[in-house]
C-alpha cells in the first residue's frame, strides 16, 4: 500500500515547507509578526491556511483565534487567525520568501474565539472527514450562524452582528449605609425591599415576583443612597427547572465494586495523562451516571473542566437536573431546542469560565471549555453521535482525538457498547490511544434485571388473535393498571400507519418529490412524507372520498402500525383512569415539548408511555414495572448491516426501564422471529449470543470493525449528469487507490480474543449505483462505497481523485467518512 501524502500541516510543529502566498503587500512598514489565516471559503481546495503579515498596529489583537479582515485575490475575505509566527518559514524552493511578497491582514474584527489546540483539532477534522478548514473551525465559534462580512455605506467592514442581544438583570443590593437604615412606620414597600435584602442581592425580577412591580420605591431608596442598584449579564437557559424525580444526582451512601472499579481505572487513566480511553460497560441501572458525577467532583477540584455528551433531547431535562444538584451553576447545557439567545448566553457561560461542566448533545464538544480533564460520553453506541451534515464527524472519535490532544481521559459509557469500542478494547490500542473496558455487572441496592418474556405472534395468529398485543402483553397491561404501576411501550415507527396500499391495484402513495412512501398520520388526516417533509392531504378507507390515485379504487386501506394507532388501542383497552402518554417525534416539536411529557409521566399515579426509540434510552423511572416492544421485526429487517446491532441495543436499552426500584420488572417482546439472535440475546440478557453471530456475519462481508466505509452521494437535478460525474469520480478515485478490478475483495484475517483486529490487506469500491433512496426533494442521488483497512488515509485518496476530477454546476456531493447511513 502506498504511503499517502499528508495534505495538512501539523500546527505544533514548525512548518518546513511555507503555506501558500496571500500575495504582494500592500504596505510599506515591515510586518511585525507573521500568521497563517484560514480564510472562511468553505471550499476542499482550500485545504492549507494563508500566510499574512500583522501590521504593527494590529500586533497585540491579531491573536490565534481572532476573525481577521484579509485580502484574498480581488476581494476582502474573512479569516481565522490559527497559528502566529515571529518569522516567515522556508518556501517550497528552501528559501525565505521576501516579506514584501506577503500582503498584511487590514484588521481585527472580533476577538479569539479558540485554541491553538482548536486549531490543531479543525485541521485533523477536516483531513479526517475531507471537508474544509473554515466549516470544520466555525464548530468552534460562538453560535448564531455562520459569519458574515459586511461592508457599511463608509466602506468600512465588519462581521455581522448576531441577531440576539446579550441579556442583562438589574440587581439591588444594600449599601453600607442601608444596613442601619430604619424606614418611616408607614414606608411598608420600602420595609419590603429592606427584608427582602437582607440575605443578600436580589434581581428586580424577582422584587416584582415577592411583591408586584417595585421599581418605585428601588429608585426613591437608591437616591437615599439606601441601595445600590447595578446591571450584570444574565445567562438565558439556565432556568429550566424540572419536576422529575429522577433529575436528583444526590450521592449514595456506597458506592458498588463495578462503581469503585470504574472510578479507579478513570483515575488511572487521569494520572497517566496520556488520552487514555475507558469503556464503561455497565449494564442499565448499574449507576454508570454516579461514576461521571464522581470523576467530575474530581476533576473539578483539581481546578480541570469536564465535558458530558447525551444522545437524545430526551435525556437533557433529567442529566442536567441530576449535574445541577450536584454542582450548581458551573453547569452549562447545550441542545438543538435552546433558542438562539439561550446558546449564547451558555457558550458565554463557559468562554467567561463561569461554567465548568458543559453537558449537551454532540455540538457540545466545541465550547469553549477551559482546561478540559474529562471528556465523558454517556450511551457511545448511539448513532445521533454521528453528525449528519458536513462535516460528518463522529464524536466518538473527534472526542478521542481531543482526549489525545488534551491528555484527559475520554470515558464511554453503554449498557451496550458499539462493536467498534469493544473491538479496540479487544486490541487494547487504536490509532496510539490506550483502550480499557471496564464491567460493572450489577444494578444497586435490590434492584435487579427485568425477566424477559418472548411472545411469538405467529402462535397469536394461528391462534385466531388479530390485535396488536398478544395475550400476555394484554393481561400484563391491564395488571399494571390494576395495581397502580406505570409500563413503557415501545414501537419505532411513528403516524398512525406507515403507509396506505390499494387493495385492488397494489398502488403506494409515493412523495411527488422523493422515492419513498409517505407515513399516513390519523390526526390530522394526512399523508407525510419524512424525507423531505411534503404534506398531502388524503382519506384511506372506509372514509367518504378514499379513491386510489392509480386506479381510483376507494379501497385504499392503512397498512401496518405506527404510534397514533397504538395509542388509540391502548386507549380503548385500559381504564379512563389509565394517562396514556405518547412520545415521538410528532409529539415532541415544541421546545419544552420532552421535558413536559415525561414530567407527565412521572406525576402520573398510574400511566403508560408509549413511544419511538426516544423513551427507550437512559430514562429512570422506579415506578415502571412493564417495558414491552409492540412489533421487534421492524428494526430486524432493516436493508442496513448495523440493523442487527441497533436492534439489539435498543431493545436491552428498552429492557433496562423496567425493574428499577424496588418491584420486579418484566419485559415483554412481540415477534414473528423468535429464534434471531438478537432476541434470544436480549430474552438471556447474554450479549455473545448476538455478537458472535454479528461479528461472523461482518468478518465474512468485511463490514466494521474489520473495515472502515466511506460512503460518496453525488446529488442533482439533471440525472444523467449526476451519473456520469461519479463515474468519472469513482474511476479516479480507483485510480488513487490503486484498485486494478473493481470487484476484487477484500483478505481478511480472523478476529480473536486475544489477537485484536488484524486489518484487509488492500481496499475496495463497490459501485457506483443509485442510492436506496434514489430521489429525494427532486433530486436524483448516487452514490460509492469505499471498503478500506483499518488505518488506511482513505480521506487522502478521495481529496486527491476530487481535486483530479473538480466540480460540476449544478451537482452536490458528500462524502461520510465511517457512514453509518448508507441509504
Amino acid at each position: 500500500m502506498n504511503k499517502q501524502p499528508s495534505l495538512f500541516p501539523q500546527l505544533d510543529s514548525k512548518p518546513k515547507e511555507a503555506p501558500a502566498l496571500a500575495g504582494a503587500s500592500s504596505l510599506s512598514a515591515a510586518p511585525c509578526a507573521y500568521v497563517r489565516v484560514v480564510v472562511d471559503i468553505p471550499s476542499r481546495a482550500l485545504s492549507e491556511p494563508f500566510t499574512y503579515g500583522v501590521p504593527e498596529e494590529l500586533g497585540a489583537t491579531a491573536l490565534v483565534g481572532a476573525t481577521a479582515l484579509v485580502p484574498f485575490g480581488p476581494r476582502m475575505a474573512l479569516g481565522y487567525i490559527c497559528e502566529r509566527m515571529d518569522s516567515l518559514p522556508l518556501s517550497g524552493e528552501g528559501s525565505v520568501p521576501h516579506p514584501s511578497r506577503i500582503k498584511c491582514i487590514r484588521d481585527i474584527l472580533a476577538a479569539p474565539a479558540f485554541t491553538e489546540q482548536s486549531a490543531r483539532i479543525a485541521f485533523w477534522m477536516a483531513r479526517e472527514y475531507v471537508a474544509s478548514v473554515s466549516e470544520c473551525l466555525r464548530l468552534f465559534l460562538p453560535p448564531g450562524g455562520t459569519p458574515r462580512l459586511v461592508r457599511d455605506a463608509k466602506g468600512s467592514y465588519r462581521v455581522e452582528a448576531p441577531a440576539t442581544s446579550e441579556a442583562h438583570e438589574r440587581w439591588v443590593s444594600l449599601t453600607e449605609e442601608g444596613r442601619s437604615f430604619e424606614p418611616a412606620a408607614r414606608a411598608v414597600r420600602q420595609r419590603q425591599v429592606l427584608d427582602a435584602l437582607a440575605c443578600g442581592p436580589v434581581t428586580t425580577r424577582e422584587l416584582r415576583v415577592l411583591y408586584t412591580d417595585m421599581s418605585a420605591t428601588v429608585r426613591a431608596l437608591e437616591r437615599r443612597g439606601v441601595v445600590r442598584v447595578e446591571e450584570r449579564r444574565a445567562w438565558r437557559g439556565c432556568e429550566d427547572a424540572t419536576t422529575l424525580s429522577s433529575a436528583n444526582g444526590a450521592a449514595p451512601v456506597a458506592l458498588t465494586a463495578g462503581q469503585q472499579e470504574a472510578l479507579e481505572a478513570i483515575e488511572h487513566a487521569r494520572d497517566d495523562a496520556a488520552g487514555r480511553v475507558v469503556v464503561v460497560d455497565g449494564v442499565t441501572g448499574s449507576g454508570k451516571t454516579e461514576v461521571y458525577l464522581s470523576a467530575i467532583e474530581r476533576v473539578l477540584e483539581d481546578g480541570k473542566s469536564a465535558f458530558v455528551l447525551v444522545p437524545e433531547i430526551s435525556l437533557t431535562a433529567q442529566t442536567v437536573g441530576r449535574f445541577r444538584s450536584r454542582f450548581g451553576s458551573r453547569v452549562a447545557v447545550f441542545h438543538s431546542r435552546l433558542s438562539a439567545g439561550e446558546r449564547r448566553d451558555q457558550w458565554d457561560m463557559v468562554a467567561a469560565g463561569t461554567a465548568r461542566v458543559v453537558v449537551g448533545a454532540r455540538s457540545a464538544l466545541f465550547c469553549p471549555l477551559r482546561n478540559p480533564g474529562i471528556i465523558i460520553i454517556d450511551e457511545e453506541h448511539e448513532q445521533s453521535y454521528k453528525q449528519g451534515s458536513s462535516p460528518r464527524y463522529h464524536a466518538r472519535e473527534v472526542a478521542a482525538h481531543m482526549a489525545s490532544v488534551y491528555g484527559c481521559p475520554l470515558v464511554l459509557g453503554s449498557a451496550t457498547p458499539s462493536s467498534e469500542a469493544l473491538a479496540r478494547c479487544r486490541a487494547g490500542e487504536y490509532a496510539g490511544q490506550r483502550w480499557l473496558r471496564v464491567c460493572m455487572p450489577e444494578r444497586p441496592g435490590a434492584a435487579r434485571l427485568p425477566e424477559v418474556t418472548i411472545c411469538d405472534l405467529r402462535r397469536e395468529f394461528i391462534g385466531g388473535s388479530r390485535s396488536m398485543f398478544s395475550k400476555e402483553l394484554r393481561e400484563a397491561l391491564l395488571g399494571v393498571a390494576e395495581r397502580r404501576e406505570k409500563a413503557v411501550l415501545l414501537h419505532n415507527r411513528r403516524g398512525f400507519a406507515p403507509f396506505l396500499m390499494c387493495r385492488e391495484c397494489g398502488c403506494v402513495p409515493t412523495c411527488k418529490h422523493c422515492s419513498t412512501a409517505l407515513t399516513y398520520h390519523e390526526r390530522t388526516h394526512t399523508l407525510e412524507c419524512h424525507t423531505c417533509g411534503a404534506t398531502y392531504r388524503v382519506r384511506p378507507y372506509p372514509a367518504v372520498g378514499s379513491a386510489c390515485p392509480k386506479c381510483g379504487s376507494r379501497y385504499l386501506a392503512k397498512m401496518g402500525l405506527g404510534t397514533q394507532q397504538v395509542e388509540d388501542a391502548l386507549i380503548q383497552l385500559l381504564p379512563n383512569d389509565v394517562e396514556v402518554i405518547r412520545m415521538d417525534a410528532d409529539s415532541t416539536r415544541g421546545k419544552d415539548a420532552h421535558k413536559e411529557l415525561l414530567e407527565r409521566f412521572d406525576a402520573a399515579e398510574c400511566a403508560v408511555l408509549l413511544g419511538t426509540q426516544m423513551i427507550a434510552k437512559g430514562l429512570d423511572f422506579p415506578e415502571v414495572t412493564l417495558a414491552a416492544v409492540v412489533n421487534a421485526d421492524y428494526a430486524l429487517k432493516m436493508p442496513d448491516f448495523r440493523a442487527s446491532e441497533r436492534a439489539f441495543d435498543l431493545y436491552e436499552q428498552l429492557a433496562g426501564r423496567a425493574g428499577r426500584g424496588e418491584q420486579a420488572g418484566r419485559v415483554i417482546i412481540q415477534t414473528y422471529l423468535p429464534d434471531d439472535p438478537v432476541i434470544r440475546a436480549v430474552a438471556t440478557h447474554d450479549r455473545s449470543i448476538f455478537t458472535e453471530s454479528d461479528l461472523a456475519q461482518r468478518e465474512e462481508a468485511a463490514y466494521p470493525p474489520f473495515v472502515r466505509l466511506t460512503n460518496v452521494v453525488v446529488w442533482g437535478a439533471d440525472e444523467r449528469a449526476c451519473r456520469r460525474y461519479i463515474e468519472e469520480l469513482a474511476a479516479a478515485v480507483r485510480a488513487q487507490m490503486g484498485i486494478d478490478n473493481p470487484t476484487s475483495a477484500i483478505g481478511l484475517t480472523p478476529l480473536s480474543e486475544d489477537e485484536g483486529l488484524e486489518p484487509p490487506s488492500s481496499p475496495v469500491l463497490l459501485g457506483p449505483v443509485p442510492c436506496v433512496i434514489e430521489r429525494a426533494k427532486d433530486r436524483f442521488r448516487f452514490h460509492f462505497i469505499c471498503k478500506t483497512p483499518v488505518g488506511y488515509h482513505v480521506s487522502d485518496c478521495i481529496r486527491a481523485a476530487l481535486a483530479s476530477v473538480g466540480s460540476r454546476e449544478g451537482i452536490s456531493l458528500s462524502v461520510d467518512v465511517d457512514a453509518y447511513d448508507l441509504m
